[in-house]
């Protein structure tokens, strides 16, 4: 059973000393998210989210959070552009723990609209920049992964194998693919320090502009092109300029990036694959099975034109747009991740599947608008939820 706001609120004191609540909501659109979560309000217009997880795999993405918010000091946090969520406290709840963050200043928005307006996609390409631009020594120092470029192709490689072994990957797909991660100039790269989740869920937007980026579980050192993938699945007419502010600011240093960010994208199909296949879900098989059908019509022109780009040209990323705009919707969606603002969505076997793929870990951090009338605006955003 869902915890109350009620339960929710005495747990923020417990964790928070000296915390006056003055308010208390609700902070999910449902009942079945990973996360009970909820609003506070302090009597001095503080606003703060408590969580508490509700499966294995949502405690085990807490922690990733954690350490990765820890990781994240002050001096880092001074070299990125926008907010990223402050830890206040957390207390014990019947074997796991209740964690309390700032809620950050911000609203959210589908990949569409983010890509939909220049200047907003333009602050999204210098944001993930800034991210890859930090200093990597802080990583290896909490602890957190950090893979070579050819720990990164082996992951994809090993993706694919695992793909083609359920018996159900179209030939064309898995020669584009093996043809991509047998090129060893695509995987000539330097490896950044990457937010490892990142999708249009992380981030939140104030005067159109990034102000605050969320789910940092999984922070790394690892391929820079993993947090790009999610912007050739949107349609906004400024998707292109975002990585194209991406690679002038970080001065085109990685030639082939597009290539692999065009790779990993459609690599999330065979994701959804191994997914229905491990969870034994045949309705999930026969979704991904009917949109790697759909991905071998749209990319069949192209399989004489890999995505190596050694062996020809390759698909622009407005081409990459295009195929991915006549995939179902839902192929591009399932991953979307549950972050503190809405904790609606149950992705926990997926997780799971995507732990034991060395995929991505789900994000789940906060993000809603503060200041002296937040009880007011954050109602309104849960209402829209």
């Amino acid at each position: 059973m869902a915890r109350t706001q009620l339960t929710l609120a005495a747990l923020a004191t417990s964790a928070v000393p000296g915390l006056d609540v003055a308010y208390a909501r609700k902070h999910s659109a449902g009942a079945h998210g990973l996360f009970d979560s909820a609003l506070v309000i302090d009597k001095a217009g503080r606003a703060l989210i408590i969580r508490v997880p509700t499966s294995q795999s949502a405690e085990t993405e807490q922690s990733a959070d954690l350490v990765a918010l820890r990781a994240l000091t002050t001096g880092n946090r001074s070299r990125l552009p926008f907010d990223v969520p402050e830890y206040v406290g957390q207390t014990p709840i019947q074997g796991t723990r209740a964690v309390v963050y700032e809620l950050l200043a911000g609203d959210s928005f589908d990949a569409d609209a983010l890509t939909g307006h220049e200047g907003v996609a333009g602050s999204i390409g210098r944001a993930i920049a800034a991210i890859h631009s930090l200093p990597s020594a802080f990583i290896g120092t909490a602890g957190l992964p950090q893979q070579s470029a050819e720990q990164c192709r082996k992951d994809a490689i090993d993706l694919i194998d695992r793909a083609a072994s359920t018996g159900y990957l179209p030939a064309a797909l898995l020669r584009r693919w093996e043809q991509a991660t047998d090129d060893e100039a695509l995987w000539q790269f330097a490896p950044a320090v990457v937010h490892g989740s990142m999708s249009a869920d992380s981030i939140l937007i104030t005067d159109d502009a990034v102000s605050g980026i969320l789910g940092w579980s999984g922070l790394a050192v690892g391929d820079p092109a993993r947090d790009l993938h999610w912007l050739l699945a949107a349609r906004g007419d400024a998707a292109e300029l975002a990585i194209d502010t991406y690679s002038s600011t970080r001065q085109g240093s990685d030639t082939h990036i597009t290539q692999r960010a065009m790779l990993y994208a459609e690599l999330e199909l065979a994701r959804w694959l191994l997914h229905g296949s491990s969870s034994h879900d045949q309705s999930i098989v026969d979704d991904a099975v009917a949109m790697l059908d759909g991905l071998v019509d749209t990319v069949h022109s192209h399989t004489q034109q890999p995505l190596s780009p050694e062996t020809g040209p390759i698909m622009s990323v407005g081409d990459v747009e295009n195929m991915l705009d006549h995939m179902p919707r839902a192929a591009r969606d399932y991953d979307q991740h549950a972050a503190m603002h809405t904790d609606s969505y149950n992705f926990s076997g997926l997780t799971a599947d995507s732990d034991r793929d060395d995929a991505d870990s789900d994000d789940a951090n906060t993000g809603a608008n503060t200041g002296a009338n937040a009880p007011d605006q954050a109602a309104r955003r849960s209402d829209s939820e």
